[in-house]
């Protein structure tokens, strides 16, 4: 069964919200999303990601295999090499716009788009 892209106004089923909230609480990890962000901006290495991120490289191999578990990372070989890229656009999307919220909250920065809702 193909899932059918969707559209704004319909209401996700339990299983999305299952799914999402596991997709949020494996980036709530600021390793992981360090690897993420690098991941962004090209394919690498667990030694070039370990080297990005300041972490060890089997500390950032056992990040690497939850994200792939979860499909938000892909991978090819290059060699003797493991090769890791983000799995689409909807984690760079959701990277972005978490780092984008938190330079908000950081720096008490304006939004990048007027606010159109009111409360």
């Amino acid at each position: 069964m193909t899932a059918q892209p969707r559209t704004h106004g319909i209401e996700p089923a339990d299983v999305e919200f299952d799914v999402a909230a596991g997709v949020l609480k494996l980036l709530a990890d600021p390793t992981r999303l360090k690897i993420v962000w690098a991941l962004l901006h090209g394919e690498h290495s667990v030694n070039e990601l370990a080297d990005h991120v300041g972490a060890r490289p089997p500390a950032v191999s056992q990040h690497l295999a939850k994200l792939r578990a979860a499909d938000l990372v892909r991978t090819r070989r290059d060699g003797n090499r493991i090769i890791y890229a983000a799995r689409n656009e909807h984690i760079e999307h959701l990277a972005t716009e978490a780092l984008l919220q938190a330079d908000h909250l950081v720096t008490g920065g304006r939004h990048h788009q007027p606010d159109t809702k009111t409360a």
